[in-house]
């Protein structure tokens, strides 16, 4: 996948993270997915994954993409984690980025989504 590998070379450099490459199930998701956004969506999807990358190499997770190396279904954690990323996402959004409003309207502490901001690598801004 000559495009995602380009794009992952430029966003990596860009966000100036040191990655290899992709993992056999990242590769395997892309191959199987009908990319209907075309390389518009693509790019949007490893610019994420960059962000989003605990490892050297993008996997299917961070890619948001349904793995097919050992089954198409995304285990528990990994769904409660994109839950938690995207409704944390939402609310920060809603409140301009204000982390006390934003914790209130979770019903959580400041603390807390401080906490959870760097563990689901969701950017402050």
């Amino acid at each position: 996948m000559l495009v995602a590998d380009a794009l992952l070379r430029r966003q990596a450099g860009d966000a100036g993270r040191k990655l290899v490459g992709f993992s056999r199930d990242a590769m395997a998701a892309m191959r199987a997915h009908a990319w209907p956004g075309n390389v518009r969506e693509m790019e949007n999807r490893v610019r994420r994954a960059v962000v989003m990358a605990e490892g050297t190499r993008i996997t299917a997770a961070d890619l948001e993409l349904a793995s097919s190396v050992g089954g198409a279904h995304r285990g528990l954690r990994e769904l409660r984690a994109g839950l938690e990323r995207e409704t944390i996402r939402s609310a920060l959004r809603r409140n301009r980025g204000n982390i006390a409003r934003t914790a209130s309207e979770l019903g959580i502490s400041r603390p807390t989504l401080y906490g959870l901001l760097d563990k689901l690598g969701i950017d402050r801004r």
